[in-house]
């Protein structure tokens, strides 16, 4: 039994692709990351693969894998857990994690196999894909972000600590200027307009009068 919730997706080499769970290693790959939608530079995804080997500790096999696209009508959730049921049995003496990263609409799913379950529940899993991972995916892209930081919340979790929950999000304030808003500028000319047109409309026919009176 396993358990799969949506947050963001990973991939094989091999698969760069792939679609489906036909389309990934019928064997689990040798390395952590399996990126095969090209989504990580070198660096970072040496970065992902050193915290993903730091799981081995913890008795756990955590993977990422990225795809480029899911094929129609398949969930990214539904393709976690077909992906684990078919690597975990040669690994079980392990739980196993996946991570998952889809690039063309930048979602992330998260499966644990079924001994991983009472550690990380389903909804643990769910929030980490969803909030964890989906901010940094939503600000930008930031894949190496989103699974460091994702794998930083559940290693917490892992280790007997409390869940340091969800990012916070920090809400944006409008910087202050003295330069004038387009907005206050037409106001402002606005303003200058009226006066101008109550001057002349009074003085001019008092000019007139003064004229005509002579």
């Amino acid at each position: 039994m396993v358990a799969a919730l949506a947050i963001t997706g990973l991939i094989a080499p091999s698969a760069a692709f792939a679609t489906g769970a036909a389309d990934f290693p019928s064997q689990s790959p040798s390395g952590h990351v399996l990126d095969s939608a090209e989504l990580l530079s070198r660096a970072a995804s040496g970065d992902v693969n050193q915290r993903l080997e730091q799981f081995s500790d913890l008795g756990v096999d955590a993977r990422l894998v990225t795809l480029r696209r899911l094929d129609y009508g398949l969930s990214l959730e539904t393709l976690g857990e077909e992906l684990l049921q078919q690597w975990h049995e040669e690994t079980s003496r392990e739980g196993m994690l996946l991570l998952l990263i889809e690039a063309q609409n930048n979602s992330a799913a998260i499966v644990a196999s079924a001994d991983l379950l009472e550690q990380l529940p389903a909804s643990l899993l769910s929030s980490t894909a969803i909030s964890t991972m989906g901010l940094p995916l939503r600000e930008g892209s930031r894949y190496r972000q989103a699974s460091l930081d994702a794998l930083g919340r559940l290693e917490v979790v892992l280790q007997g600590g409390e869940d340091p929950g969800p990012p916070q999000l920090v809400e944006r304030m409008p910087v202050e200027t003295n330069v004038p808003s387009k907005e206050e500028t037409a106001s402002s000319n606005a303003f200058l307009w009226v006066v101008v047109l109550l001057v002349v409309g009074t003085l001019v026919p008092m000019i007139t009068w003064w004229v005509f009176s002579r």
